[in-house]
């Protein structure tokens, strides 16, 4: 499969707005960027260490956006298009599509998801990448955000922090 890195990269720069079409190290970066500064709001200036987002952590992130995009009980016209352009933009193997169509018939459940997490900036990181994949515009997004929040071990005041870095984003 191609990497997951490069999936959740195209992933985040797809998101409507162009949120992260402009970041200057990307969509991964941007992802971990929200996360550090969410952790802790001292760090706005630093940029974030990607060599720490190894491919197994990039590959529960694309599992987690997948999950998020699922937790109103569909993927929309806009969002198909969104992963679509992804897969695309990250050049996808024929594995690597029936990777993600699996993942779409049996999203990972938030337990799954939340065994995988060892520190609170890898939690962070993969809540961070889990909102980043949707508007939250449904009362069961917001549920999903909020329960994979829970399970994760962030902290509210760290999640709306993340939502507060989309809207300045």
């Amino acid at each position: 499969m191609a990497d997951a890195r490069q999936i959740v990269d195209a992933l985040v720069r797809s998101r409507k707005g162009g949120i992260a079409a402009t970041a200057a190290l990307g969509g991964l970066a941007l992802v971990a960027g929200l996360a550090l500064r969410a952790l802790r709001p001292s760090a706005a200036s630093e940029t974030p260490d990607l060599s720490q987002v190894g491919e197994d952590e990039a590959r529960v992130m694309l599992r987690a956006m997948v999950a998020a995009t699922l937790a109103d009980g569909i993927v929309d016209q806009q969002e198909r298009r969104r992963l679509d352009a992804a897969v695309e933009a990250a050049g996808i193997d024929r594995d690597g599509r029936a990777w993600l169509e699996k993942e779409l018939t049996d999203p990972a459940e938030i337990d799954e998801l939340a065994e995988r997490v060892e520190s609170p900036e890898q939690g962070a990181r993969l809540y961070a990448a889990a909102r980043l994949a949707i508007d939250a515009d449904t009362l069961q997004e917001r549920e999903f955000l909020k329960r994979l929040a829970e399970a994760l071990d962030v902290p509210q005041d760290v999640a709306a922090r993340v939502d507060a870095g989309l809207e300045e984003a």
